[in-house]
């Protein structure tokens, strides 16, 4: 994956726009998919996964129940490599992660920079198991040095059973995004990209699945001269290896193309109409399409998802990041694929039967319902909470004996920017979360917390990566700290305590952020739980308030502040609670309770 950014010297940049011979193919394109439409009565509701889900791998799998699995990237998140699952194709329920518990891949726990983790992973079905073929990438490590890419393989008999997933197999490969094949021989091949700025080009050997030995590595398609190609997955039908990849960086230009062989190793011929799919150059609110992945379902229609993000071709606001969308797929025999146009609402083929009868734990991702956590002493986290790279598990108790149905959460020595913004060092951040998954919502929680040192901090976050985040807290400074006031009568600065609580707002980005307001706690508010809340007032703007709980007529929204600073990157915007010491020695746990995601509209044209 590679970035397609703006506003930044870090920015990667793309090597060529679509042709306007490409534009014109994807017109054609789009009326070969409007035949397919008269012929379907489905209507796919896009992004199928919202929020941050990005680098979609898909599979069908009669042999479980008729039964759709698709594995997304997760970067530093932890737990990482979700599994959705599908009866319908209507109904998305989260079942689980693949990387689930720390033993299974430690270095998870050390890598450096926002944008290092597990990037695209390729899931499949084979012999009766489930295999996850995916990249750890230490994204600060020059891309010729070949432990930047640390290449690894899960498997495991029973996805909804996270314990069934292996821990990780490693194999040699100086690049990224690799899939397993098995050709009708019996053989297995890693396909996989490159390093690309080394050489660009996809490549593939043979390998041992049980025990990560890979033959020699040897080149099989050098794209079709868009940027970094990569992501590619082989499929074999009518006699034809047809070999699927991205191009073009994944920024405003991003595309699928395809090749086609006779041989699983090749020569690959590119299709003279690349590429099969790119919204690059286009209005569409949907942007970025492409790593993509095909399957098909019971009745032999085929389907595509891809990433994209809901950006526009302005590409600033986006704080949901890489989504996973989907789209109908006509795949004439003997002929390329042809992929209907995405967009908000795309026509597709009839779809099996709605169906929620699925195991796992998770919610059904595609389907807002309002969230309330009251943290139980008879309740487990929720398996979408999310935390970044491995949390200390002692940070964290539901329902400690001294304040019952709260989450305790004990203070991490780093706070959210950590470090220096890329690294967070073995100790973990105390923070939790879930994804934003709606355009418009409401995040808030009740806080109880009572800092007794200096710098002590608990409070909520929309949270991209460690040097992109928006945070609203509860702070113990000295009166003197303060930049402005909540309420008339109470002058910034003009207390006799050494410390006051403060409520403080403060952000880190590469773009330009607000400034830092502090305010003391109004004195009136000081003896009982805070509620902190974020909220999208709009699709470019969130709203950060405070108040005591349970008064919501006494709310004070404290700033407006765009979501652009947040919009960047891999992934996409945690919404979550925080506590930290900022690098000093206090110990004062913060309580949560009444923790309230309420999801308000999706914008989808």
């Amino acid at each position: 994956m590679v970035f397609g950014m703006r506003h930044f010297s870090e920015r990667w940049t793309t090597l060529k726009l679509v042709t306007m011979k490409s534009l014109l193919l994807l017109g054609l394109s789009a009326c070969l998919s409007a035949s397919l439409g008269h012929a379907a009565n489905s209507t796919i509701y896009n992004p199928i996964f919202p929020g941050f889900y990005p680098d979609p791998s898909c599979i069908f799998v009669p042999e479980w129940d008729d039964t759709f699995f698709c594995a997304s990237s997760s970067f530093n998140a932890f737990p990482g490599i979700p599994i959705h699952a599908s009866k319908d194709l209507q109904n998305w329920k989260l079942i689980g992660h693949v990387l689930n518990r720390k033993e299974q891949l430690p270095r998870l726990a050390e890598t450096n920079r926002s944008t290092s983790g597990i990037w695209a992973p390729t899931i499949r079905f084979h012999d009766d198991t489930f295999w996850l073929v995916t990249t750890l990438v230490d994204d600060d490590r020059p891309q010729a040095d070949f432990t930047r890419w640390d290449n690894i393989i899960f498997k495991g008999k029973d996805p909804y059973d996270p314990a069934s997933w292996s821990n990780a197999i490693h194999f040699n490969l100086t690049g990224y995004d690799p899939e397993p094949f098995w050709d009708v021989d019996g053989k297995a091949y890693i396909n996989a990209a490159h390093a690309w700025q080394v050489g660009p080009y996809i490549e593939q050997a043979e390998v041992n699945l049980d025990t990560g030995e890979v033959g020699e590595w040897n080149v099989i398609w050098n794209g079709t001269g868009g940027l970094a190609p990569e992501g590619p997955h082989i499929y074999h039908k009518d006699g034809w290896y047809y070999l699927l990849a991205a191009e073009g960086g994944t920024g405003v230009n991003h595309m699928v193309t395809m090749a086609r062989s006779k041989n699983v190793s090749g020569p690959y011929e590119s299709y003279v109409n690349n590429p099969v799919l790119s919204n690059a150059n286009t209005s569409s609110l949907f942007q970025t399409v492409g790593h993509a992945d095909l399957f098909h379902d019971g009745n032999g229609n085929w389907w595509g998802v891809a990433l994209s993000t809901r950006s526009g071709p302005e590409y600033i606001h986006y704080p949901m990041g890489r989504e996973t969308i989907m789209t109908a797929v006509s795949w004439p025999e003997g002929e390329y694929p042809v992929w209907t146009p995405i967009s908000g609402e795309v026509s597709g083929w009839p779809l099996p039967p709605a169906a929620r009868d699925i195991k796992g734990v998770g919610p059904f991702v595609n389907h807002p319902t309002p969230e309330i956590l009251t943290f139980s002493n008879d309740t487990a986290l929720p398996a979408h909470i999310t935390h970044w790279r491995y949390p200390n598990p002692s940070s964290f108790t539901i329902s400690p004996p001294e304040k019952p149905n709260t989450l305790r959460i004990n203070p991490s020595n780093i706070n959210l920017t950590a470090l220096n913004g890329n690294y967070a060092g073995p100790g973990g951040q105390s923070f939790i979360s879930r994804r934003q998954q709606d355009t418009l919502f409401t995040f808030s929680v009740d806080l109880d917390f009572s800092p007794t040192a200096i710098e002590e901090e608990a409070g909520v976050s929309a949270f991209l990566t460690q040097n992109h985040h928006l945070d609203i807290g509860i702070v113990l400074l000295p009166p003197s700290a303060s930049t402005a006031t909540l309420l008339p009568g109470q002058p910034a600065g003009q207390e006799e305590e050494a410390l006051i609580p403060q409520i403080r707002f403060r952000g880190e980005s590469y773009v330009p952020v607000p400034k830092p307001i502090i305010a003391p706690v109004p004195k009136a508010w000081r003896d009982g739980k805070l509620r902190l809340e974020i909220k999208a007032a709009n699709r470019t703007h969130y709203s950060f308030s405070v108040g005591p709980a349970g008064r919501q007529s006494l709310m004070q929204t404290l700033l407006y502040a765009s979501n652009e600073p947040v919009s960047w990157g891999f992934t996409g915007v945690l919404l979550g609670v925080y506590a930290t010491n900022n690098g000093r020695n206090g110990t004062t746990p913060a309580y949560v309770s009444n923790w309230q995601y309420l999801p308000q509209g999706q914008f989808r044209d």
